[in-house]
């Protein structure tokens, strides 16, 4: 009997122990059926409009909820008002497009937001024009101050050089530092020479020239290295000046549509590789820290820096913050196509015997390229000339083959002009094409005045060329080499036609509205590694999006005439 009762309750026992996780399965099903499930309720939802999403697996919706900066659903209205409850606030678009967030992939925010206080020469068409703004500008400052300014182009009055003597006899006692454009070239009056020590014997520095009369005696001109001869002697602005200039740049970003941006730095030929720290340390994390960012911003560093970089990665990852993102290294092999720096195979038709610059020494780059590569960073490079696009092509490709594969996705700064073949390469070895389409409109009669014709028609900026490679294509502005304004980017990369043009400009060059409006969302969130939080409309990203003025797709599409109506970053109306 009790040997029953032993092996009976043993028997119990295993079968308990058996159905024990269903038992307990039942037990939690029933408790959590009796508890009503929690309610996602969305902070904003907006609704009745056209949202082009940059997502393929659904490009387009009617609406999107939003909670804590984030997109918590894409969709139609039905699928989504079950996260409208108390609180929520909703957004009637009335038929408004919208669009992701706008990613500017190429800017120098800090001397964009700068250039916005010091002499804008951006536009200028006159030599007399050019002199009274320098002129306006000296009778406003104080005896010895610096006029600092920029963004003149000489080819808007004919394409003659400005020189000191333009300006000498108005700056008697203010020293004065105008940078070109391009920010490759830049002009001193005689008084900034003197400071500077600059004089007919000083010799041209390696990667710069020193603009000369025929007798030796310099014009005032300098290019690229060259500008460091003065630069070590210009004022440093103030850390609250560059702080007011970030919190400026940010601003008028937002009121066109771009909520992010790759910011390169103040870091050109001719300055020092600290400028960008110092601005990491006293500008952006300030910023950061105090709530001050208003767009969120991937830095880039120089690449002679590339070890200090990495090792702060290593310390604290690729996101600092959901303002700020540690990006990579950024360096020059050449210089710019307007002042004649830019790096060809063949000389530039209107200075003989000239191919362009060197701006750095090509086996020093190979190096820390391989170095930083090989430290996990991300590398860029400014390459605008056909052979300065080709060499940077065979380096990416050495050290990729040296260093094995990896997704490096390993970025040529401008990609201007390349030469025949070059720029299937691109695609064919993953390398980002961040590209400028502004850039065109300035180059469409420059061009062939440099290179000539036939040179210029095959081999600038070639956008759709790119695209058929499969490379993936960023757009940019430069700013403020070019206005920063996407949207009419994305018309110039559609059109390609120049001021007083009726026709595009190699047409064969133009692509379609999507792939232009896709290189200023998606497709520049992946050059930059940033498509796991930014580039598209999706569940789980941050909800940064763009209002625009028109009602119809189509007609958006057709001619991108439209206006920033509104621009949301993180949920929130930040513009206007």
């Amino acid at each position: 009997m009790n040997r029953f009762v032993v092996v009976s309750a043993a028997v119990f026992l295993l079968i308990s122990l058996a159905y024990l996780p269903l038992l307990n399965q039942l037990y939690w099903s029933t408790l959590t059926s009796l508890i009503p499930p929690v309610r996602v309720v969305a902070d904003l939802v907006v609704t009745n409009g056209t949202i082009f999403t940059s997502d393929k697996s659904l490009p387009f919706a009617d609406s999107m909820a939003i909670r804590n900066g984030r997109i918590l659903k894409v969709g139609s209205f039905t699928t989504l008002k079950d996260f409208v409850g108390d609180g929520t606030m909703e957004v009637n678009l009335e038929g408004k497009v919208v669009v992701p967030g706008l990613i500017d992939s190429h800017v120098h925010l800090i001397s964009g937001g700068l250039q916005m206080a010091q002499v804008g020469l951006r536009g200028v068409s006159q030599k007399e024009e050019f002199c009274k703004m320098v002129k306006d500008a000296v009778q406003n400052a104080k005896e010895g101050l610096w006029i600092l300014g920029g963004g003149w182009n000489n080819d808007f009055w004919g394409g003659e050089l400005p020189s000191a003597s333009w300006i000498d006899e108005i700056s008697p006692h203010n020293p004065v530092w105008l940078i070109r454009m391009d920010g490759h070239m830049a002009l001193a009056n005689s008084l900034t020479l003197k400071i500077a020590g600059v004089t007919s014997f000083t010799e041209d520095p390696v990667g710069g020239t020193i603009m000369r009369l025929p007798s030796g005696e310099p014009t005032g001109l300098l290019i690229d290295a060259a500008m460091e001869l003065v630069t070590s002697f210009v004022k440093e602005v103030s850390v609250d000046e560059r702080r007011e200039a970030l919190v400026r740049a940010s601003k008028y970003a937002l009121t066109r549509g771009v909520t992010t941006v790759v910011d390169v730095g103040r870091y050109y030929p001719g300055t020092t590789d600290e400028l960008s720290w110092k601005d990491f340390e006293d500008v952006y994390l300030w910023a950061d820290s105090t709530n001050k960012m208003m767009i969120r911003t991937c830095l880039f560093f120089p690449i002679t820096t590339w070890s200090r970089l990495s090792d702060l990665k290593l310390q604290k990852g690729h996101v600092l913050s959901e303002w700020l993102y540690l990006g990579g290294v950024k360096a020059f092999i050449d210089g710019s196509l307007g002042s004649n720096s830019a790096l060809f195979y063949e000389e530039y038709i209107d200075t003989p015997n000239n191919h362009g610059l060197e701006v750095m020494d090509p086996e020093i780059l190979s190096n820390l390229t391989m170095a930083a590569d090989k430290s996990g960073l991300q590398v860029a490079i400014h390459a605008i000339g056909d052979k300065a696009n080709d060499m940077i092509l065979d380096m990416y490709e050495s050290v990729a083959a040296a260093n094995g594969e990896r997704d490096r996705r390993f970025r040529i700064e401008h990609a201007q002009h390349l030469a025949p073949g070059s720029s299937a390469r691109f695609g064919r070895h993953h390398i980002v094409a961040s590209v400028q389409p502004d850039h065109l409109l300035d180059d469409a009669d420059t061009a062939p005045k440099k290179l000539g014709f036939d040179r210029a028609d095959k081999e600038s900026y070639l956008f759709q060329s790119l695209l058929n490679g499969n490379a993936l294509v960023a757009f940019g502005s430069d700013w403020p080499v070019a206005d920063i304004n996407p949207l009419h980017s994305i018309r110039t990369a559609v059109k390609r036609i120049p001021p007083k043009w009726d026709h595009a400009w190699i047409p064969s060059e133009c692509i379609s509205f999507t792939d232009a409006l896709t290189a200023y969302t998606i497709s520049a969130a992946r050059a930059a590694f940033l498509d796991d939080h930014l580039g598209s409309l999706s569940p789980g990203k941050l909800a940064d999006f763009v209002i625009l003025s028109t009602n119809s797709w189509d007609e958006f599409s057709k001619d991108g005439s439209a206006s920033v109506l509104a621009t949301y970053v993180g949920g929130k109306q930040v513009h206007p």
